[in-house]
């Protein structure tokens, strides 16, 4: 709290708002006392000039193209680090010496097994099923197969074991409910595999049929999980907060979340570019056709993957998953087409004012989508996979709220009525 304030001027009377700043500059205008001192409500629909908390865990400057996890650079982080010591450094505060993250690599291979009789939820689930009604189905029966957060001494602090569990559970979740998919039998984690190899295997060693693990798509794997991370307040973050907040544990929590990523306009979106670029691809490759559909302001035609709510330059994250798509496909000697078209779409798009002046850059799911195809990952997968990385943002924001004891309250927005008011009870026999 600084000791500025703003004015508010309602029916002639005066009122002083306190103003907030946080650690990087930003001002927040404090309207937490605002109904009970002026009778008044705020409307900001979809919440873009609202802030719901105090958070110390990501900082995001979308003027500028800037995301740090706990002050360090994204790009530094993903160069040089694992996706469990950036799960860690979420979640504690700090990233871990030598000692530490070899203790949390043991807890991800000490939890890696689901409970055996969750094993036959997944044969109950049509063939169909989507793998996202499975994995939020599976995250909110972990409640009940191992109901830890109901006995830990502290559940909100850092590396529990309810959060170990969690993060180390649910890429064999994610892995077996693929398997289910293809009717192919289950792979249990392998104790002498890493994070993210564990989970490759998991997808793909077949019986009789040797997986060989590339360490470039393992250093791929981790540097797309650290990107999706966490992402300060976005749809599925804020749901975590808002459902955690009634007083539920975390898992039931983090299967909200998942259900809220699983939207097309959030975790659906690299699918979404897939699909576009596979039809620009089938239509001859006629980049105009639908650039020029994306600008008529009378046609609902989007460009996906272009533009973000809070970025207004090019995602920072999109840089680093551009390299990363190279990498990959020059390296492993995959041609893919849908990289051509990307980049061709990319270059047009930047060369247009129409897209320049509207700051509609590339995203973070311009060109993740590649990367999963070059691993064998399907399209119905990618959301998932935005799930196994969003993870440790969840809960790091899970406990974060629950250790705020003095602002964690239970969400409850507010609302301008406009519908009719009050009309008279017609009953039955008079209504026509």
């Amino acid at each position: 709290m600084t000791n500025q304030t703003a004015q508010l001027t309602v029916d002639g009377h005066t009122y002083e708002l306190p103003i907030v700043e946080s650690t990087a500059g930003e001002k927040a205008i404090d309207i937490r006392n605002l109904l009970h001192e002026t009778g008044y409500i705020t409307l900001d629909s979809g919440y873009m000039n609202t802030g719901s908390c105090e958070s110390g865990i990501t900082y995001l400057d979308g003027q500028n193209g800037i995301l740090r996890y706990r002050g360090y650079d994204i790009a530094d982080l993903a160069e040089n680090c694992v996706f469990i010591e950036v799960a860690y450094l979420l979640l504690t505060g700090e990233l871990p010496n030598e000692k530490e993250l070899n203790k949390f690599r043991e807890d991800m291979i000490r939890y890696a097994l689901i409970h055996e009789d969750m094993i036959h939820f997944f044969d109950h689930f049509p063939p169909n099923a989507s793998p996202m009604s499975i994995l939020s189905t599976m995250v909110g029966s972990l409640h009940d197969f191992y109901p830890e957060m109901d006995l830990d001494e502290d559940p909100y602090g850092g590396i529990t074991t309810a959060t170990a569990r969690l993060l180390s559970k649910i890429r064999t979740i994610a892995a077996f409910s693929y398997k289910k998919s293809i009717g192919h039998p289950l792979v249990y984690p392998r104790a002498d595999l890493n994070y993210c190899s564990n989970f490759l295997n998991m997808m793909f060693e077949r019986p009789n049929i040797p997986y060989t693990i590339e360490p470039l798509m393992t250093a791929a794997l981790n540097k797309l999980l650290i990107l999706h991370a966490d992402h300060e307040q976005n749809c599925s973050t804020s749901t975590v907060r808002l459902v955690g907040s009634s007083g539920v544990k975390l898992y039931p929590s983090i299967s909200a979340g998942v259900g809220a990523l699983w939207g097309p306009l959030h975790g659906g979106a690299n699918a979404a570019v897939i699909r576009m670029l596979e039809t620009i691809y089938a239509d001859e490759m006629n980049f105009d056709k639908y650039i020029q559909m994306a600008k008529d302001p009378n046609n609902p035609y989007r460009l996906t993957g272009f533009g973000h709510r809070v970025y207004k330059t090019y995602d920072p994250r999109a840089k680093i998953i551009k390299e990363v798509t190279h990498e990959i496909l020059e390296t492993m000697n995959i041609e893919d087409p849908l990289l051509d078209i990307a980049q061709e779409l990319e270059y047009r798009v930047g060369k247009d004012d129409y897209f320049v002046s509207r700051n509609l850059y590339p995203n973070v799911d311009f060109y993740s989508g590649i990367v999963y195809r070059a691993m064998g990952i399907p399209t119905n997968m990618f959301t998932v996979m935005f799930a196994l990385g969003r993870l440790p943002g969840w809960i790091s924001h899970w406990q974060e709220m629950h250790m705020d004891k003095e602002n964690n309250r239970i969400g409850r927005p507010r609302q301008i009525y406009q519908g009719v008011v009050k009309r008279p009870f017609v009953p039955m026999e008079e209504r026509r």
